[in-house]
Order: C-alpha cells, then structure tokens, then sequence
C-alpha cells in the first residue's frame, strides 16, 4: 500500500511534465540540456532569493492581517522570477512556441524536484495515507501551466512589435503571476477556506491567467506569423 500511494503521487507529480515535453515536440529538437540550463538558472535564482530573504526579512511567524505590507515585500522578492526566466528566454537560441516551452518545462521541472521530491519519499511513503500528498501533487501540475504562462508574458513583453496597449496587459499579468500566492494566501485565511477549495481557487486563477496569455499570444502570431 505503501509503495502503491507513493508511486500513484510520483505519476501525478511527473508525468505531465513528461508528456509535455514528449507531446510537444521538445524531444525532437534537442532541447534536454536547455531544459538543464532552465533549470541551473532556477536553483541560482532561488538562492538569490534565499539569500535576499535572510538578509532583509528575518525569519519570524507574523500575522498576514496585521503585517500585510511585510508579507507583501516578502512575496516581491519573487520578480527575481521574472528575471531568471527572461534571462533563460535569452538564452535559447529557439523561436515561437519552443523556446517558451523549453524555458518553462526546465524552469518548473527544477522547481518540482527541488520542492517535492524529497517530500514525496519522506511523507508519502509513509504508513499512513495522506491526501495532502496528492494536493501537492496536483498543485505542481497546476504550477506547469502557469509557469508556461508567465514565460508567454515574458516573451511577449520583451518583443518590439507588441501593441502598446496590450504591453500594459502584459505587464499586468506577470505581476499577478509574482503576487499569486500572496492574493490566493490572504483569502484563504481571511475565510478560512478549506485546502481543497484552495485548490479549487488556485486552477480557477490559473485558468483564467492562462486563457488571458493565450489570446494575446494567438493574436500577436496572427498579425506577426511568428508560428
């Protein structure tokens, strides 16, 4: 039974990030070692992070009600996102959709083994079944699609021929896409929203900021031919 959870949460947690990059055609271009380089640039910015947040922020346990403006530098450090992922952009010499496929699959491949493997082989093999270890696995999924739709905004917004007007779109989108969790946090413990309804609330915001890149990215390439 053991062996059987802990293998059903490894298939969760991997196999849609297997079967993007199979089914996208990453495969077929080469791009392992640019998902390796993603990925590098992941754990290099998560250390500046680290570093940044041990430096400025001290580690103390602070109502988000009462400290609201802590909490909301805290979750700011997270632009240095936005800037390793532009950098990774940069970096690969692809176009179109391969070079944001690629950034963001090695970016979130790196997140999900550094921020769950080691959780999934200490708690899920576990004798006791958990569902918070599906719930992690489902979250990460959940992280997939959004880190492909932040590396979409980065994309667009670094290029010279978007709309003016849809920049401003865009760059309203990557600054949800940092503050998230801080948005999604403050109301689960304002109304105390149950973990599932949480999740409930992560896909929903995630499917609606993933539609909103989506159609700025189909239009752009209609007006652009950048497929």
């Amino acid at each position: 039974m053991t062996l059987y959870h802990f293998g059903n949460c490894i298939a969760i947690i991997y196999m849609p990030y297997y079967l993007t990059y199979k089914r996208s055609g990453l495969s077929d271009y080469g791009a392992f070692w640019k998902c390796v380089y993603a990925g590098v640039v992941y754990m290099f910015t998560q250390l500046t992070q680290m570093l940044i947040l041990a430096t400025f922020f001290p580690d103390t346990v602070s109502d988000m009600d009462n400290d609201w403006i802590g909490e909301f530098l805290k979750y700011s450090v997270g632009l240095t996102d936005l800037v390793g992922l532009y950098y990774v952009l940069n970096g690969i010499p692809t176009k179109g959709h391969n070079k944001i496929l690629t950034a963001a699959v090695g970016w979130a491949t790196a997140e999900v083994i550094l921020s769950r493997a080691l959780l999934l082989w200490v708690g899920a093999r576990g004798i006791e079944f958990d569902w918070i270890y599906i719930l992690k696995c489902l979250e990460s999924n959940i992280a997939l699609i959004q880190h492909i739709a932040t590396a979409a905004l980065i994309w667009l917004w670094s290029r010279h021929d978007l709309n003016k007007r849809l920049k401003h779109v865009v760059s309203f989108l990557l600054i949800l896409s940092c503050y998230k969790l801080l948005f999604i946090d403050s109301l689960v413990q304002h109304f105390h929203i149950s973990i599932w309804r949480s999740l409930l609330l992560k896909i929903f915001y995630t499917l609606v900021h993933g539609v909103a890149t989506l159609i700025i990215y189909v239009n752009l390439g209609q007006i652009t031919n950048i497929f």
